[in-house]
């Protein structure tokens, strides 16, 4: 069985989206951010990110990561494209077109949104976002992703997903990056289709059941 170390309010989102929409099990070992925790070096501390026994599977201490018949992976990209592609199905590359379109929408993701995306998510975590300064921060990052988003509604005002006219794996890694900005509506204000494929991948029960089992962790 498919074993994930990590917890929801993290990038596991990932892969635990994709489970949830495979319906397929897995066993979830949690595993906490180290920054969350007092002192994580602690005896009696919880299992985390600088804990031994953990870096001992992950040396680099992030989470989330995955074991499968022994092959380990700390990637969450190339842990969602691999399970896909294992279990096969409608989420999972038809063709080496396919998958190398979901390897470049997820790298894209990654290489040219993530970094910026995650400026407005901290800054709406952190309660900065309903201040001036919050949003003049904002304001200058949606001016950076607007290259990148540009793409994206391009491509979404010909295509209501991200490959293969279905719901795929992309659709996952994309999506979980760009939710990363999508507490400053502005951004998705200048980009409505953009904004139209996110409400309708987040409107599915796999995401909706991922979501309420974060909403529900306790830190």
């Amino acid at each position: 069985m498919l074993k994930i170390y990590g917890v929801y309010k993290s990038r596991a989102t990932r892969i635990l989206w994709l489970m949830e929409e495979l319906g397929s099990p897995f066993e979830l070992v949690p595993v906490l951010q180290a920054y969350k925790l007092a002192d994580p070096m602690a005896a009696d501390a919880r299992l985390n990110t600088r804990s031994p026994a953990f870096l001992e599977i992950n040396p680099m201490g992030s989470i989330p990561t995955i074991e499968d018949d022994g092959l380990v992976l700390n990637e969450s990209l190339a842990q969602t494209l691999y399970v896909a592609k294992k279990h096969g199905g409608p989420t999972a590359p038809r063709d080496l077109i396919e998958e190398a379109q979901m390897l470049q929408w997820s790298l894209f993701g990654a290489t040219s949104i993530e970094t910026e995306a995650l400026k407005i998510s901290m800054a709406n975590n952190e309660g900065r976002l309903s201040t001036e300064a919050g949003q003049q921060e904002a304001k200058a990052v949606a001016r950076i992703l607007s290259r990148p988003f540009g793409v994206l509604e391009k491509h979404f005002a010909a295509h209501d997903f991200a490959v293969g006219d279905r719901f795929t794996v992309a659709d996952i890694n994309l999506g979980e990056i760009v939710r990363y900005a999508q507490a400053y509506q502005p951004l998705f204000d200048a980009h409505p289709k953009t904004a139209a494929w996110l409400a309708r991948i987040q409107s599915r029960p796999g995401f909706k059941a991922m979501w309420e089992k974060r909403l529900a962790e306790v830190d």
